[in-house]
């Protein structure tokens, strides 16, 4: 099997072997990501620089998470996250409230701290169903 590529180059087999690899590759990394269930919720905190990732139903756990302004306080107990303080003026991280659902978030923007669920807790929908 000959393909002819632009000026008069010919496609040798290694040329389809790689071919072949790469779509492989991307074929498991489209699997892997979009089509293994998770089965199970967990926390991610990210701020400074730094990641923290908790399982969501982990024992009571407290992240001190260090910002421009200072630290914002998250709280993580009985399958429920939440900002509990944070140095902002408009507070609206911690007016957010204890999240529990999928794929639920909180932001502190002024202090440049994200909070979010992420995963299968096995409780109905997702954010990826229409």
């Amino acid at each position: 099997m000959e393909c002819k590529l632009p000026a008069g180059r010919v496609a040798k087999p290694f040329d389809f072997a790689i071919l072949t690899l790469a779509l492989a590759l991307t074929g498991f990394s489209v699997y892997s990501v979009y089509f293994v269930p998770r089965d199970f919720a967990q926390v991610l905190i990210e701020g400074s620089g730094l990641r923290w990732v908790f399982p969501l139903d982990s024992t009571t756990q407290t992240v001190a998470v260090a910002g421009p302004l200072g630290d914002t306080i998250v709280r993580i107990q009985g399958g429920q996250t939440w900002v509990e303080s944070s140095p902002c003026d408009n507070q609206v991280c911690v007016m957010t409230g204890r999240l529990q659902g999928q794929w639920g978030f909180a932001a502190c923007l002024p202090n440049h701290v994200l909070l979010v669920i992420q995963g299968n807790d096995g409780h109905g929908l997702d954010g990826r169903t229409w």
